[in-house]
């Protein structure tokens, strides 16, 4: 949903700033006022076609930045700009983006109807998802879908081990090799790190058995040894404790620290004592880290990446050995799996197949309340869809392709849904599909523009209803000339064309009460308001609102 919409200096818009609401949007205007260019704005962010005549005269820059509302209530913010020379950019929250990561970041969140760059209906694969959405297929789609996923990753299993099968001897003459290089050495965890340290105590040898005998004389063996003159100190403290009772603490404490002392005195001599010194034993150690360094190289780049390596070296090894077991099982597998989809997407197909004539029926009812009573509509499968040949063809969607097929004119014959032209007829078709059927998600932005085209009276008034149903699940903008869909809307703007200093500018503001009625009265009878007119539109606007109200006490839509 587009919270908030800011245009900059795009052609006659020089400064806009609006806030939508959820619901029916309703934008009118003269014609020429801007209005399709508000639509090719919003169409910018979607991924829309820049050109460098989109820039207003005498300016360097163009933008276009809106605040989306995604399903689950976080916000994403898209910009795009288009300078004189022609040359866009794209950004998404802050963040530069190439053209195809804003389509996909803005483009689902945004259905452009009118304009044929940007139907999304129009491709043949969505529409098999609105013929499922239609005949309430979703867990069998779901289901299909399962056992897609099944069959592809068995699928890809065996076709994995066929390819090992194939190079298996030298496969496994090279695992073999990398794996007995590793167990050569057996790496230990942690065995570098241990081996380090130990370097560096036989390195500095000669320093720490010196600073060993240093401390040890000092504590325990020289004239003026610690614990010797401490001998002294506990036994004034013993006095002391006599007298006062305050030390009688530090005195309990003189066997524990004498014992501290003494533990450290031996192990000073201990260590000083065990330290193997010879360079032979140093070169032992250097050997070996540098074997441990050439396998953390080649398999690493750490120890313990080295170990994990080997026991999937060991793995795949035993794989090729008892590839014939295992390809047996896979084929077993892929078997089950093949016929599993096979069974559930075909129970779908069928399914699909009596759902087809209903929903053609359902649309051609429903575009003969929107004044196109001669419409035909059919939906097509491909020759290959169901009948379970022809894998490459197979898919989450099951083994179907379908298409819609529509004739507007009496006569003539079905065509593709993709091949129909007009724009107003296109919306409509549109408007028809999404109230039958919709795979979008709650809170997107529906747009229409031109769905007004060649319509008028009681057809307005389906039109007008249709939208404001859509507007209770999709926020709907909508750009329109007739008052009846006008009046529909649960929030109005008027686009206006005004000439400033010998600039040309275009404005929308928000018209609510008074104001509103008076544009559905201009929509009504021209620039010339009377108060029969102005009356008019706001028993329009009256009636409008309480047939929502009676839909909604009703718990139904109109």
């Amino acid at each position: 949903m587009i919270r908030f919409l800011s245009i900059s200096h795009l052609a006659v818009i020089d400064k806009l700033e609006l806030d939508f609401a959820p619901g029916l949007n309703v934008l009118t205007g003269e014609t020429g006022a801007g209005k399709s260019i508000l639509v090719g704005a919003v169409g910018l962010l979607v991924g829309g076609r820049a050109s460098a005549d989109l820039v207003r005269t005498g300016e360097e820059t163009a933008s276009v930045q809106a605040v989306f509302e995604k399903p689950d209530g976080t916000e994403v913010i898209v910009r795009r700009e288009v300078s004189s020379q022609g040359r866009s950019r794209a950004f998404v929250d802050g963040a530069l983006v190439t053209s195809a990561a804003l389509r996909e970041a803005a483009g689902l969140l945004v259905d452009l109807h009118g304009q044929h760059e940007h139907q999304v209906l129009l491709d043949p694969a969505a529409h098999i998802d609105l013929l499922d959405e239609f005949a309430g297929l979703t867990p069998e789609r779901d289901g299909v879908a399962a056992a897609f996923s099944t069959w592809q990753r068995v699928r890809d299993e065996r076709a994995r081990l066929a390819s090992a099968e194939q190079q298996k001897a030298s496969r496994a003459e090279f695992l073999a090799f990398q794996l007995s290089e590793i167990d050569k050495a057996a790496p230990q965890p942690g065995e570098d790190e241990e081996l380090a340290t130990t370097r560096l105590v036989l390195a500095n040898a000669d320093r720490l058995q010196r600073l060993c005998a240093d401390s040890y004389t000092a504590l325990y063996e020289g004239d003026d040894a610690a614990l010797a003159t401490l001998g002294s100190v506990w036994k004034k403290l013993g006095e002391l404790a006599a007298l006062d009772p305050k030390f009688s603490a530090y005195v309990d404490a003189r066997d524990a620290i004498k014992s501290q002392l003494e533990d450290l005195a031996f192990f000073l001599r201990s260590y000083s004592q065990n330290i193997d010194a010879s360079p032979a034993r140093l070169q032992e150690i250097e050997d070996r880290l540098a074997v441990l360094e050439r396998l953390k190289k080649k398999h690493g780049p750490s120890l313990a990446d080295v170990i994990d390596r080997a026991a999937t070296l060991r793995q795949e090894l035993h794989d090729i050995e008892h590839a014939t077991e295992r390809a047996a099982e896979l084929d077993a597998s892929l078997a089950a799996a093949r016929e599993a989809y096979r069974r559930i997407a075909g129970d779908l197909s069928s399914r699909r197949r009596a759902a087809a004539d209903e929903f053609s029926k359902a649309l051609e009812k429903a575009l003969a309340d929107l004044a196109m009573a001669k419409t035909r509509c059919e939906v097509r499968f491909a020759a290959h869809g169901g009948n379970g040949d022809g894998e490459g063809r197979w898919s989450e969607r099951g083994m179907d392709e379908a298409e819609f097929y529509i004739s507007p004119n009496p006569g003539e014959d079905v065509r593709p849904l993709a091949r129909i032209v007009s724009g107003g007829e296109l919306s409509r078709i549109m408007l028809a599909l999404k109230t039958l059927a919709s795979t979008d998600a709650l809170g997107k932005t529906l747009i229409f523009d031109e769905v007004d085209a060649g319509i008028g009276g009681a057809v307005a008034d389906v039109v007008g209803a249709r939208l404001r149903l859509l507007g209770d699940r999709f926020q709907v903008l909508c750009i329109t000339h007739l008052p009846q869909i006008a009046a529909y809307g649960s929030t109005h703007y008027r686009i206006q064309k005004t000439v400033r200093s010998g600039r040309t500018s275009t404005t929308v503001t928000r018209v609510d009460g008074i104001d509103r009625e008076e544009e559905i009265a201009r929509m009504m009878g021209g620039a010339d308001i009377s108060a029969t007119v102005l009356a008019g539109a706001r028993e329009m606007i009256e009636a409008k609102a309480n047939t929502k109200r009676k839909a909604k006490a009703k718990g139904g839509a109109v």
